[in-house]
């Protein structure tokens, strides 16, 4: 099965919308001294956020949308169940119609960013490892890094 842009955006706007569930829900039961799994659903958050993200951009690319609409899609990771309202948005406007544009026997690349996806494109299953890799990597160190907010 191929998986259409419309199919890889979708998965990851409600992959998101999950995700911030159920750290909303970890936050309230700690609140509540119910339980602490604030981590570990805060790094399957985390996780899909990059996901989201990474796939995001690939769509923008992929369906040569106007910065403001791309760096929306992206801003609103961070706004809580807001990636399906906009994943809703931009499908209803046709913005996630079509195939991979860069896909071998398609358009030809302009750029650096349309070079990098057209490889991606032609070299999926290497490319796949490459980000996976690259994401845990990301992931990893901001665990290292730790929260944003110091522990009182």
């Amino acid at each position: 099965m191929k998986i259409s842009p419309r199919i890889l955006f979708r998965t990851f706007a409600l992959l998101e919308m999950f995700t911030w569930a159920g750290l909303i829900t970890a936050i309230i039961l700690r609140v509540m001294d119910v339980t602490n799994i604030v981590p570990v659903a805060g790094g399957i958050h985390g996780f899909i956020f990059l996901c989201y993200s990474t796939s995001t951009v690939f769509v923008w690319v992929n369906q040569k949308w106007k910065f403001s609409l791309g760096l929306t899609g992206l801003l609103l990771a961070i706004v809580p169940f807001a990636t399906v309202p906009f994943e809703m948005y931009v499908d209803k406007r046709g913005l996630l119609e079509g195939n991979w544009r860069l896909a071998p026997g398609g358009d030809k690349p302009v750029g650096f960013v349309e070079t990098v996806q057209a490889w991606v494109l032609r070299h999926l299953a290497l490319a796949v490892v490459l980000l996976l890799l690259f994401v845990v990597a990301l992931f990893v160190t901001l665990l290292w890094l730790g929260p944003p907010i110091p522990k009182s």
